[in-house]
């Protein structure tokens, strides 16, 4: 009671309910709107002017005060120049995942910390163990399995865990946490889920990759014969599994098996069960563990997407922990390079690491080793 709480308060339905649960809990709220990205795109009208209103509507219904705070520079300088040089370099990053780290528990909690908060809060799908007795906070999944969001969670470290709230966190479903706002007569619980990256937007980021990198004219190639099957923009602007976009020209449905941006070439199969499409184990670098340093080898499940399937797996973390071998039981679907991999011991997030391009270095396209041989 009366211990004190910043929340984000973005406008959406989420960070609404999770400010009206604090007050209603008797914490001495302060909602902060952060401003990430409030430049337009070709095509694309930036949205924060909007939903800066409704954080306002929410924050008078709650009798709180509302902050507006500036984290542009720290969005642009960790997480939009970090996507556009994963992807100048053939990876398909999850810009999420830095934004988190970086600015949502970095600067946020920073600056939130420093104005005498006790806690920070937010309206993401997860809670939190806090540590007793000397031990560190726990990241732990939400209740709802399909919007749990610790997958994009796994670099925040426990000692900001450990001040964190996630007042959602036990709700079952999307569906009550609307009704939730409905009863409280908050008005954003029609509003829709936002979707994609969000300074992209609607624009989607094949859009916002050609307006941000030089256009690079190359081939679609056949992955088994290398012939020569049409012609893209950049091979930065595929990844690894991609079937819709390759505009073909019709033919049977193909799939992205390997990007090349040194080459710039980009390779298909049309075959579902073509062995590149599949690995028995991958190579994590930046490899992050909530509590600090992971142990020896382990046999989590991980998450290799957001609501992705939970996967059996050996995790080997080599040298100083910041990279990892996962070792599959079962053959799995290629993940692209720059994804998140996230390790659990049951409900608890233990962390993860970044698939690194090493995972592939030995899978070459037959026709070369044909033509080796």
């Amino acid at each position: 009671m009366g211990e004190r709480v910043f929340v984000g308060l973005s406008g959406g339905v989420d960070s609404a309910l999770a400010a009206a649960l604090l007050v209603e809990c008797g914490y001495d709220v302060t909602a902060v709107y952060m401003r990430n990205w409030s430049r337009d795109l070709p095509g694309f009208k930036c949205a924060w002017a909007d939903d800066l209103a409704d954080a306002e509507r929410v924050a008078v219904t709650l009798g709180i005060d509302l902050e507006v705070w500036d984290c542009e520079r720290e969005y642009k300088e960790t997480v939009v120049d970090y996507l556009v040089d994963a992807y100048a370099h053939g990876l398909t990053p999850n810009p999420d995942v830095m934004c988190n780290q970086t600015v949502k528990f970095g600067t946020f909690a920073e600056r939130a910390f420093a104005r005498g908060a006790d806690y920070v809060a937010t309206g993401h799908y997860a809670r939190v163990r806090h540590g007793e007795g000397g031990r560190p906070a726990q990241l732990l999944r939400s209740r709802d399995e399909h919007k749990d969001q610790t997958y994009f969670l796994w670099r925040v470290p426990a000692d900001v865990l450990d001040r964190t709230l996630f007042p959602i966190g036990d709700y079952p479903s999307k569906a009550e946490v609307r009704a939730a706002c409905a009863e409280r007569g908050l008005g954003v619980e029609r509003k829709p889920d936002s979707d994609g990256i969000c300074f992209v937007g609607e624009v989607g980021i094949r859009t916002f990759l050609l307006d941000t990198l030089e256009r690079r004219p190359g081939d679609v190639v056949e992955w088994e014969t290398g012939r020569v099957l049409g012609h893209h923009d950049g091979a930065f602007l595929f990844t690894v599994g991609q079937r819709r976009g390759l505009d073909l020209g019709g033919g049977p449905a193909r799939y992205v098996v390997r990007t090349d941006v040194g080459e710039n070439v980009v390779y298909v199969t049309a075959d579902r069960s073509c062995p590149a499409l599949w690995t028995g184990s991958l190579v994590l670098d930046g490899c992050r563990w909530v509590a600090g340093e992971e142990g020896g080898a382990c046999e989590p499940v991980v998450r290799m997407r957001h609501t992705g399937a939970l996967v059996s797996a050996r995790l080997e973390p080599t040298g100083d922990g910041s990279s990892a071998t996962v070792r599959f039981f079962q053959p799995v679907r290629t993940v692209a390079p720059g994804q998140s991999v996230v390790a659990y011991d049951g409900e608890v997030c233990l962390g993860g690491g970044i698939v690194s391009p090493r995972s592939y270095e030995s899978v070459r396209p037959p026709f070369e080793a044909a033509a080796q041989g």
